[in-house]
Formats: structure tokens, sequence, C-alpha cells
């Protein structure tokens, strides 16, 4: 059986944009959603946005210049050292990239067609090609310099999970020794109407798993990982625990344009597959963290599977009351939350909280949902997180600590 480890990870997204911002917040159960009119003028909504300062693009050609593309650079400086290291230690050709995503450059075609809605012109910098979805993949590949496979998954909420399969691939066929892999994604005025058009989205905090649970909070952000391997990430530094992708599941059942299958016979392929892919069985799964959307099919769907393959005892959550739905970077992002979990800094296995409203909804299991402060009293071991797109696309991640 193979082994892919994380060797490092970056994040960036509404709880911080360092690990330690990231896990302050979240052990704390404060959000990161809160009420704006950034992207919604006619009325206020909770949104999951980046408040960091993003880095600066003068210095990438103006196709590639997106707030997509900031947020991708933004957590690769988390880990360019490490990342540098592998290129140097296995050479530039043997070095991929593979991301998920689905907006990249929407936003700033946006903006471009507002100035010619008010101005009867387009700007200047106006390039209809800065939105191509292969955008953050490409840029990356010239940021860092390599030459190996280079390509982006878009398949709305499950790409990120996706992406991460797909590079653990190309490290098995022999065609990569490391893989900058994971998903980002930014806020923009298309993707938060659209879920508004579909009654999808909650005028207040998200509430997963609540009887009263009415919709999700759009968010934004990206997490990278440096995947090889081997656990050394070639840079001489302690990255404490070895945390490895240990399996991945991957189904489309096609159930619905937007409503998953309520049999939730996909999402359980996906999760029986990424158990066996990893020799993981159910019972040694410590934590799940939930797709948890909040909307009255996923949770409801979700929280079937779960209870039919692991039975109600395992602590699962959702987080994205902390991160808002970040839609093609949510399984990055929540794999990165994982993956600090998993760290030598939680010795006690404190868990990723779940926060809600504590009204349980009588229709659905009755899950073992994880309250802030929770912890398993020793370290993570095995945790699984899954994701559900639009159109059937299921995916499921199994993360371990590796000897």
């Amino acid at each position: 059986m193979s082994t892919y480890y994380l060797n490092a990870c970056g994040i960036v997204c509404a709880l911080g944009a360092s690990h330690a911002e990231v896990k302050a917040r979240l052990y704390a159960g404060q959000p990161g959603v809160a009420p704006t009119r950034a992207w919604t003028p006619d009325r206020e909504l909770p949104l999951g946005c980046v408040l960091a300062e993003l880095p600066q693009l003068a210095h990438l050609p103006p196709v590639q210049r997106s707030r997509n593309n900031a947020l991708v650079l933004a957590a690769l400086a988390q880990i360019r050292p490490a990342v540098d290291a592998a290129i140097a230690r296995h050479g530039a050709d043997r070095v991929g990239v593979v991301i998920g995503t689905s907006t990249s450059g929407i936003g700033e075609t946006e903006h471009a067609i507002r100035t010619y809605a008010t101005q009867g012109v387009l700007p200047d910098d106006f390039q209809y090609d800065r939105q191509e979805m292969g955008s953050p993949a490409v840029m990356l590949a010239r940021e860092l310099g390599v030459a190996g496979p280079a390509y982006v998954h878009s398949s709305a909420c499950s790409s990120s999970a996706k992406a991460m399969a797909s590079a653990a691939r190309l490290i098995k066929m022999g065609l990569c020794d490391a893989v900058v892999t994971g998903g980002a994604d930014s806020l923009c005025t298309f993707t938060v109407a659209g879920f508004a058009s579909l009654e999808s989205v909650s005028a207040a905090l998200c509430n997963p798993m609540s009887a009263n649970r009415n919709g999700i909070n759009i968010g934004e952000g990206a997490a990278l990982f440096l995947m090889t391997a081997d656990a050394d990430a070639g840079d001489g530094a302690d990255t404490g625990a070895a945390v490895a992708l240990m399996g991945w599941g991957e189904s489309s059942d096609g159930h619905h344009m937007s409503a998953p299958d309520p049999t939730g016979a996909g999402a359980a392929l996906a999760m029986t597959q990424a158990l066996q892919r990893a020799g993981v069985a159910a019972g040694e799964v410590d934590y799940i963290n939930m797709h948890g959307t909040a909307t009255p099919q996923n949770d409801a769907m979700e929280s079937r599977v779960i209870a039919a393959l692991f039975g109600e005892q395992v602590p699962v959550s959702s987080t994205k009351p902390f991160t808002g739905h970040t839609l093609g970077a949510a399984a990055a992002i929540e794999a990165a939350l994982c993956w600090l979990a998993m760290q030598d800094d939680n010795r006690q296995g404190r868990l990723p909280p779940h926060l809600w409203d504590g009204v349980f909804d009588p229709a659905l299991p009755r899950l073992n949902l994880a309250a802030p402060g929770a912890s398993l009293g020793r370290p993570l071991r095995r945790v699984l997180s899954s994701s559900f797109a639009f159109g059937g696309s299921n995916a499921a991640l199994v993360l371990g600590c590796v000897p």
C-alpha cells in the first residue's frame, strides 16, 4: 500500500492566514463567517471573507492577475521553503501542480462588465481568458519554475479532493516525485447570486445538522500541500507529525444537477473506497469532517450515510460556519484543518468543533457532534473528510499519522 505524505500545509481562509491564527479561532469556537455587503450591496449576508492582506501580483502576466491567484500565492508562501527544497532535490521536471477551483478569475470579469455598463468601454487591462479555469495551476508552475504536469480540477465542491487524489496518482504512476496540490476559490457576485437563486443561502450563520438549518454561507480561501512519496520535506525543518493521504474515494451518481441522491449511495461508495484504499476499518476512524453544508437535503443524506457506515459514536463536525463553504477549495481547506489537528502540538486530540444551535433534527441520526472544547484525550491518528458536489460528484479523503 502506497503512502502519500503531506509534508507541508499552507492555508488562508476566513479564520486567518497562518497556522496560528486558524488554530486559535478554530479551537476557540470563533467563526470566520461574518455579515457583509461586499458582494451583495442590496442586502447584508454572512460570508467567509479573507481579510488578510494578499500578495501583490504585479510580477505576474496580466492574464494571471486575479484574487483567486492571490489566495493561492498566500497559501504557497507558507510552504515555499519546503517546495523549493523539493524542487532542488528532485528536479523541476519531477514536480507537478494539481489544483481544484471553480471561480478562477470570474471576479475580475465582473469588475470589467460593471465598468462597461457605466462607461461604455471595457478596462484597458481586461483579458477575457483571465477567468480560464486552468489559471491557478499555470500560475503556480510559472511561479515555481516547475515543468511537471500542471492542471486544474473543476468539479464544484469536490474539486480539491479530486485534485489531491490526482496528485497521489501522479506519484504512484512515477510521473512525479512531488506535487503541489490543494485548492482555491474566491468570492464573487456571480457565485453568491447563483446560490441565492437556488434558495440555498442562509441569511444567518449556517446551522449544520440542526432542525432549523436553512442553507449555506459562501466563503473563499486556499489550502496547498506538498505531497511526496516520503516523509522528508527536504528542507531540514521539523514538520511535526508525518501526516499522509492514506486513501481516497470518488464516485459520480448523477442523481440531479444540484440535489444530492437522498439514498446516499454515491457518497457511501466514495467513503467506502477511501477506507479500502487506506486499509483502514470504519471503527479505526477517530474523527469525520463532514461536508455539512447546512442545507436540508445534504445534511439528511450525509448523516444517514455516516450512521450506516461508522455508527453514531464517532466524533463528527462540519467546519462550514468557521470558513464558509469555499466551494472548489472546500475539500483542501477542510483537509488542512484536519492536518493541523493531527500535528504534534495537539497531543490531547482537540477536535474541530461543530457550531450550531443545538436543536437536533428528530428525522436524522443523532450523531456525535463535537462540542467546543471536545477532545479525544490522545492524538488523532485517522480522520476522514467528505465532499459532495453538484451533479453527484462525490469524494472522500482519509488522512493518517504514519510512523
